[in-house]
């Protein structure tokens, strides 16, 4: 998603001018038409030249989630009690800990005093304020119900923190388990592995096509290790620029929706975020095709950004949001048919929040299950490994025993 300043003209011939949050160019003059709008000028505004971060924004300092939540939720109650908006920003950059959000807070502070709407000015700083951001607050201004969009905005930041913090804790014992068993696995294979082989080279014992492929695994890990860490380089960097191509990044995107896994994990994380990022949206008064293209760029995997592609053209061509969904192979059932109830009742912000805490609440389930479906699988593995060792070490040594006592 990108900022675009515009200029149009409306119904009556007057002109217009502002700024559109989109994909591309070609999609911000589909939302300005959408809108009853004829484009004249659509131009994409670089976040540098529309106002820098400042040091925080030049060595790349990032602003936390907490940090952002603190920050909305605050913002929120100061707007409720009456504070004006310039001298809330004020406040709260005074507040926060963080000195990007202080550097960021502090040059939207200065737009707003200055004349410009919240959102024109929140606009300019993606990195802090994403285009889903800037949209609801603009929804918000215009509504006058910037409070409630900003307790909104926060309840969203925090649900979004409490899945990636979820998902983060339940990969960590598998990170741990993994890298002991790799670490174990080098040091018998580097260390213990070339002695047993000098020991059996100087018995001349003769021995099993297993040992001598681990005797040889053992030879070219200590001899030929810059080959294995050039090969595993190279790897690597190939892979970092494939996944880095939109070929290389759809391949990886529709392999993790068929993990066994991962697949289930990866489905719900997107569903639950594109409910609650759509319902909030809708529920600020935001239309449905710029709530579409806004929920399409939350999302992380490319997949559900292509369906939303698809879903925002049928809207344009005024087929019902669900249609698409119904029969989509990436988006479970359940979420089409409460689609299409919400388009029928015109509740869909209700329907979809009430969808996305269902979705939250599977996300929670999985993901706490994950562990005892992955430790197993590292048992298997690590017992495999040490299994291996084991047969090859012991096999020619109790052939060596065998032949003694004979």
């Amino acid at each position: 998603m990108g900022t675009f300043a515009y200029s149009a003209r409306d119904k009556s011939g007057h002109i217009q001018k502002g700024n559109v949050f989109a994909g591309d160019r070609a999609a911000a003059s589909a939302s300005l038409a959408a809108k009853g709008l004829t484009p004249i000028l659509v131009k994409e505004v670089a976040p540098a030249k529309a106002g820098g971060g400042g040091l925080a924004a030049k060595f790349g300092a990032k602003v936390s989630m907490q940090d952002k939540v603190i920050f909305t939720r605050q913002f929120a109650t100061m707007i409720n009690a009456g504070v004006p908006i310039a001298q809330s920003l004020n406040i709260l950059r005074e507040q926060s800990e963080s000195k990007k959000l202080k550097t960021v807070v502090a040059e939207v502070a200065k737009q707003v005093e200055g004349g410009a709407t919240l959102a024109n000015a929140m606009a300019p700083h993606p990195d802090v304020f994403p285009a889903i951001y800037v949209n609801m607050v603009k929804a918000g201004e215009q509504g006058g119900i910037l409070d409630q969009v900003l307790e909104r905005l926060a309840t969203q930041q925090e649900k979004d923190a409490y899945i990636v913090s979820k998902l983060k804790s339940a990969m960590i014992y598998p990170g741990v388990v993994t890298t002991a068993t790799v670490s174990a696995f080098f040091f018998l294979m580097t260390v213990i592995v070339p002695k047993l082989g000098s020991i059996f080279e100087s018995l001349g014992a003769s021995l099993p096509i297993y040992t001598r492929i681990m005797l040889a695994i053992s030879h070219f890990m200590v001899h030929e290790w810059y080959v294995l860490i050039g090969g595993v380089v190279v790897v690597a960097v190939a892979g970092v620029r494939w996944h880095g191509t939109a070929g290389g990044k759809h391949t990886i995107d529709a392999l993790l929706l068929k993990a066994p896994i991962f697949g289930p994990i990866v489905m719900k994380v997107n569903v639950a975020r594109f409910a609650r990022t759509f319902g909030s949206l809708m529920a600020s008064g935001i239309s449905v095709l710029d709530a579409i293209n806004a929920t399409a760029s939350a999302l992380s995997n490319g997949m559900y950004r292509e369906e939303l592609a698809i879903v925002a053209q049928q809207v344009k061509n005024g087929k019902p949001m669900s249609e698409h969904i119904k029969n989509s192979k990436i988006f479970p059932a359940i979420v089409g048919q409460m689609l299409a109830v919400g388009e029928e009742t015109g509740q869909m912000d209700v329907v979809l929040l009430k969808l996305a805490d269902f979705y939250e609440k599977e996300v929670d389930s999985v993901v706490a299950g994950l562990t005892s479906i992955i430790e197993p699988i590292l048992i298997i593995v690590l017992g495999g490994m040490v299994g291996f060792i084991v047969i090859s070490v012991f096999g020619p040594i109790s052939d060596i025993n065998n032949a003694v006592g004979n």
